[in-house]
């Protein structure tokens, strides 16, 4: 089970090499130009597996290194939490504690625009506290994004601020994984990281909330609303306490599946003992073979998102045992002649890996010493490559459509019925944190703002 994958070889040369990559981006296409729902994209993947079993010279290696992209830590961890978090969200939306809290926030007159930048600040702060932007999906969405829709704000744009807080959060807090490797990866001191990163994300974060602010109301959550007044109910704000117990373990440094599995079993004791649900509403046994219940049909809810990462971590198997990614690193290092040609490359490199590989974290870390050493050469200090590496991952792999920045919040909204339901290929659109860090990344690298290294450094 330890032994190393052997290197796969493609019929065709480079073309058959990049078949499944090409395959995959055609049906991405397709899909996001149809506006298709999570289900598009796991044809996505899996059609880029079948085509990569037609060009492949030996079968039994890409098994093999379809295998070693599933045995993945990070692939067990984002399917788990994914279940995992679809329970919490059930629990908490079954409740009623979602319009007893759209109901308090329309009569504060919070509605809109508001409660949309709103989002985006609440968001920020607990990404950044948390240091995870996935967890923070988890946890944000069940609540703050029905709640959003039913207070007059347009879906795309509720589900686009919590992904924009999201992005600011893994960009700049200082245990996101992110900005750990981007600091290791570059040997550079990680307070100093953190406190120079503001240059990129506070202005990307100032901009993006001036866009929330900017859009009109589109919604017609507020109907939904009228249509639910009968379930408003103070005491399934307890409910609450799910996802209290998951962000105070977040922020304790606890694993997330752990943080979400006693989120889980606060929210199942706090709504047997206050009345909210009976053990049948949560799980029964009708007889016929059947099974029923909250909790069973939260986990079922969840099979097309486990599909397709099933899909995303295969292929990412198949292009680490292919060299892809050596071969990415390799081509873009050549064109690292001067400090701002060496600086696009690092924007280059860790914009295309973090895109396929859908993880920030493995791209920065893949090719953490190859920009360590061409970084070194054209003379761009330390903590600028760190700072260049973890926003350009923030900008291009949150606004991949396929990648779980895109899929899992595509995914959550999809509980709360088909009129609220956002298109992963949507999601980049409204993702105005990215695309604002887009910009200021361009501008960066091309008038050399934020380039002056620290006092230290000089």
């Amino acid at each position: 089970m330890n032994r190393k994958v052997q290197r796969i070889e493609f019929r065709f040369g480079k073309v058959g090499n990049l078949a499944p990559l090409m395959a995959a981006a055609a049906m991405i296409l397709w899909a996001a130009l149809s506006q298709s729902n999570v289900n598009g994209y796991v044809l996505v993947f899996f059609a880029a597996l079948v085509t990569g079993v037609i060009f492949a010279k030996d079968e039994k290696a890409y098994g093999e290194a379809l295998v070693h992209g599933l045995s993945k830590p990070m692939f067990a961890v984002i399917v788990l939490a994914v279940i995992l978090a679809a329970v919490s969200g059930k629990l908490i939306s079954a409740s009623g504690a979602v319009q007893t809290i759209a109901a308090y926030v329309v009569a504060a007159g919070v509605t809109g625009k508001l409660f949309v930048a709103a989002s985006f600040l609440i968001t920020c702060l607990l990404a950044f506290a948390t240091g995870t932007s996935v967890g923070t999906y988890f946890v944000v969405i069940p609540i703050l994004f029905p709640v959003g829709v039913m207070a007059g704000a347009a879906p795309d744009f509720m589900i686009g601020a919590i992904v924009s807080g999201a992005a600011f959060g893994d960009n700049l807090g200082p245990i996101s994984d992110t900005t750990i490797a981007s600091s290791a990866t570059q040997h550079a001191d990680l307070g100093t990281v953190v406190k120079t990163r503001t240059r990129y994300s506070l202005p990307a974060a100032a901009g993006a909330l001036i866009l929330f602010l900017l859009f009109p109301q589109t919604s017609n959550g507020a109907l939904v609303l009228e249509g639910s007044e009968g379930r408003v109910n103070p005491v399934s704000l307890t409910m609450l306490v799910i996802p209290v117990v998951i962000i105070v373990l977040c922020m304790m440094r606890k694993h997330l599946i752990t943080a979400l599995s006693w989120g889980i079993l606060a929210g199942i004791a706090a709504g047997l003992l206050f009345g909210i649900y009976t053990v049948e509403d949560l799980v029964a046994f009708p007889g016929g073979f059947s099974v029923s219940g909250a909790i069973i049909e939260a986990i079922t809810g969840t099979a097309g998102t486990v599909a397709m990462l099933i899909g995303v971590f295969a292929l990412l198997g198949v292009l680490e045992c292919s060299g892809f990614f050596e071969d990415v690193g390799v081509l873009l290092g050549r064109l690292a002649k001067k400090e701002r040609s060496t600086e696009a490359t690092i924007v280059l490199s860790v914009g295309i890996l973090s895109m396929v590989t859908g993880v920030i974290s493995v791209a920065i870390v893949a090719l953490g010493d190859l920009i360590n050493e061409i970084g070194e050469k054209a003379g761009v200090n330390r903590y600028r490559r760190a700072n260049l590496m973890d926003c350009t991952g923030c900008v291009f792999c949150f606004l991949a459509p396929w990648t779980v920045h895109c899929v899992i919040p595509a995914q959550l909204t999809a509980a709360f019925g088909e009129e609220a339901a956002v298109a992963p290929g949507s999601v980049p659109f409204v993702n105005y944190y990215s695309l604002c860090m887009l910009v200021i990344l361009a501008a960066a690298v091309a008038t050399g703002y934020g380039r002056k290294p620290p006092k230290a450094e000089r």
